[in-house]
């Protein structure tokens, strides 16, 4: 017969053992993410891993317009990386997430880009007669194709060239339309540009910042957890501003 006090502390190790099973068991923190962020995160999220290996990134990329419909239509994602603040924002007016829930991470950049065969400069190329394709994202839904329609109005050009665009359903499509030879250069996002696989592929041209109005990009945590916090505070953190840096993002005040 086991004895009461030999009882009681089996029953606490019981009680620490699934304390201590809880705290290490595996979670999946599912993210919206804008398509600037695809080569930005695929390292972030290995980075993240490193420091909190109990929780795995998973990572769906996309137009910031589509992930907002989805989230209001009950998409079940943890946290959105939007590519403007104006979809985390509605996320609050609409009633979706809490008031004081939005933060912002990043300022993106316009960059103009062509492949390294082609024969036109990226600097000159959206005035060339000779380009006879364009991409950028598509205005209705993404950020970055409000933004390049912005630049091309500044550069008094939008008329003449309008004819000749071609639209992403993403900024990541976007990049892809040029690559493929559907365009002969795009406007897509620095990030994009700057990427490892994607910078021996082509040459680009940085859009002037006063082309376009800023486009501070906006985050939310959709559902509470200490996952989605801990990545959001890592984001923020100096890890995940290097990071963004290093893709060609600017820093909120900068």
């Amino acid at each position: 017969m086991i004895s009461r006090p030999a009882t009681a502390i089996l029953a606490l190790l019981a009680l620490l053992g699934a304390a201590c099973s809880h705290s290490a068991a595996p979670h999946k923190l599912s993210i919206a993410a804008a398509s600037d962020l695809q080569f930005a995160l695929a390292d972030g999220a290995r980075q993240f891993h490193q420091r909190h290996p109990q929780t795995t990134l998973a990572i769906d990329y996309g137009s910031s317009g589509n992930f907002y419909a989805q989230i209001r239509n009950g998409a079940p994602f943890d946290l959105f990386l939007s590519a403007d603040l104006q979809y985390p924002r509605a996320l609050v007016q609409d009633g979706v997430v809490r008031a004081g829930s939005v933060f912002v991470y990043a300022n993106g950049r316009l960059a103009v880009w062509v492949p390294a065969s082609s024969p036109f400069d990226p600097a000159t190329a959206l005035r060339d007669p000779a380009v006879r394709r364009i991409a950028i994202a598509n205005p209705q839904h993404a950020p970055y194709g409000r933004a390049a329609e912005a630049a091309l109005r500044h550069m008094g050009i939008y008329d003449s060239v309008a004819p000749k665009l071609v639209l992403g359903e993403d900024i990541s499509q976007t990049l892809q339309f040029v690559q493929s030879g559907a365009a002969d250069a795009g406007i897509v996002a620095l990030s994009l540009a700057l990427a490892p696989t994607v910078r021996p592929q082509g040459r680009y041209w940085e859009v002037p910042l006063e082309s376009y109005p800023k486009m501070e990009q906006g985050g939310v945590i959709l559902k509470e957890s200490t996952a989605a916090r801990e990545f959001r505070d890592w984001l923020l953190g100096p890890a995940g501003r290097c990071l963004l840096q290093q893709y060609g993002f600017s820093l909120p005040g900068d």
